[in-house]
């Protein structure tokens, strides 16, 4: 008989040893995700504890991510039909939206990396940006429509009831702050939000595949999630695998094989993606490694004590 899945908790990456911990290490030791299992169709083995609780590391990247995921739900060693998937771990803030170590529950997530683009050297004088929607001749082109038989898979919309249960469930959370990210921070304009300490937030991510850093293309990032989205989005985080990993839910729920009104992104923000005032983009692009970011610890805590609590409620029954 298939293991009955209570949560699957889906992470990018985790080292396989050392003393800094990716982004499952917490809820692996916290949450006692005690036995591993093989997993030989994805990325790394499986954690499950005694309570029902999986983890998966499905690989940083969309492709890793979906092909992680897909496998996942069609293992037969796994009933995830009732299962909550939390989609956690760290991200890129816009600090015109947001702080430093900030969680963020997205209900729309916006594919960046399906376009036409020109190199910056070759895009019209006239243009915003390079960047454009596929089937258009220009950036931002109205109307907007999808392109693939009414659904080009580039927006995503969560269970709106479900993350205003999750918001109202975290909102008083306290939150890690430190005095490094205190004095990151205040570099930062505009001062308000990015001068608050961390926070629970409602938001929208733009999900993209590449690693993209800086000012302009924070603005780039802003008009396109409102485009795709038909203005009912606003850009708040960048990840990379949350489109890739939508993807393979929609189809597997498609099957029958999960329940997407199950989905939850809680992503706590270990950097701004952009610049400070003073600072290059290829000189703040050199300090935004994974680990080194000012707000990677602090971030990856408070996606833990968030993600816990939405646990502690999904178990209980209080989380709908």
């Amino acid at each position: 008989m298939p293991i009955a899945i209570k949560v699957v908790i889906v992470v990018a990456f985790e080292p396989d040893q050392g003393p800094v911990p990716g982004e499952l290490r917490y809820f692996r030791e916290r949450e006692n995700l005690n036995q591993t299992l093989p997993f030989p169709a994805g990325y790394r083995p499986l954690h499950l504890s005694a309570s029902g609780i999986l983890g998966i590391v499905t690989g940083v990247g969309a492709a890793r991510a979906a092909a992680s995921i897909m496998a996942l739900g069609l293992d037969p060693r796994f009933d995830l039909t009732q299962a909550l998937w939390l989609i956690t771990g760290v991200a890129g803030i816009d600090p015109a939206r947001g702080s430093l170590a900030s969680v963020i529950l997205p209900e729309y997530v916006v594919d960046g990396s399906l376009t036409h683009e020109l190199d910056a050297r070759e895009i019209p004088p006239e243009w915003p940006d390079g960047f454009v929607p596929i089937g258009k001749s220009y950036p931002y082109e109205q109307p907007r429509e999808p392109r693939f038989n009414g659904d080009d898979g580039i927006c995503f919309h969560l269970n709106r009831k479900l993350i205003e249960s999750a918001f109202q469930l975290l909102r008083d959370e306290p939150l890690l702050d430190t005095e490094n990210m205190a004095s990151r921070r205040k570099h930062f304009q505009p001062a308000n939000p990015a001068h608050c300490p961390p926070q629970i937030q409602r938001g929208d991510e733009l999900a993209c595949t590449t690693f993209w850093h800086g000012k302009l293309l924070s603005e780039r990032a802003r008009h396109w999630v409102e485009y795709q989205s038909d203005s009912q989005a606003v850009y708040t985080i960048t990840a990379m695998e949350d489109a890739g990993i939508l993807q393979a839910l929609t189809n597997l729920a498609g099957a029958g094989r999960v329940n997407l009104n199950h989905v939850l992104i809680a992503r706590a923000a270990s950097n701004f993606d952009q610049q400070a005032e003073h600072v290059t983009a290829a000189e703040s692009l050199v300090q935004s490694k994974v680990a080194s970011y000012s707000a990677y610890l602090p971030a990856l805590e408070n996606a833990w004590r968030c993600g816990h609590k939405l646990i502690e409620a999904w178990l209980k029954g209080t989380l709908k």
